[in-house]
């Protein structure tokens, strides 16, 4: 990506932002046709893989770990860079406002084998695989304060390329009825299973 291109901004500033940089992984298993997320135990949101990569890191690398740390799928087929987005969020997790540039990268799964997680005090979730209607559908419900819209830019955007280079089978594109969810979003595509 060229520093040069416009980078979408999404969510709500806040005060008192803390800007931690990073990014997240959308995993895809093409086996059983289903992505994979983390569902946080206290409030059932679906969350995609992801956290702060330190300057020092490289950011493939970093959102690599992170997605191995939280899930413990590590045998990974191909990964893209899909976008890059400036996000501001609350992140409830740690009860504070951020600020990040967060990068995503689809990560197409070679076979769904697991190591053990890693987790940090804060995260409480468990994997789970989910058709993409169903993580919209889930995120959609819980984005009130803006918090997950650059999820749902980075997810179309990651699920549009599966389809595209083949590896997703079973979804398709068509018009959003996603309605007001992705303010600021292109609203014209949105995922339908089947």
């Amino acid at each position: 990506m060229n520093n040069n291109e416009h980078i979408p901004e999404f969510g709500i500033k806040r005060e008192n932002e803390e800007r931690r940089d990073g990014g997240c992984g959308v995993v895809f298993n093409p086996k059983t046709q289903k992505y994979a997320v983390g569902e946080r135990v206290e409030s059932g949101l679906f969350i995609l893989f992801s956290g702060g990569v330190d300057s020092s890191e490289d950011i493939k690398d970093g959102i690599l770990r992170e997605v191995t740390e939280e899930s413990g799928l590590y045998d990974f087929l191909y990964v893209e860079k899909i976008a890059e987005a400036m996000t501001h969020y609350y992140n409830s997790a740690k009860k504070l406002n951020r600020v990040a540039k967060a990068t995503c990268f689809l990560v197409i799964l070679k076979n769904a084998n697991l190591i053990p997680t890693k987790f940090e005090a804060h995260e409480t979730f468990a994997l789970k695989w989910v058709a993409p209607v169903e993580i919209l559908a889930n995120w959609e419900a819980r984005n009130q304060n803006h918090d997950h819209d650059h999820w749902f830019y980075f997810f179309k955007k990651a699920v549009s390329r599966a389809i595209e280079l083949g590896y997703d089978k079973t979804n398709s594109i068509f018009p959003s009825p996603l309605g007001e969810a992705g303010r600021g979003l292109d609203n014209s595509v949105a995922i339908k299973s089947g």
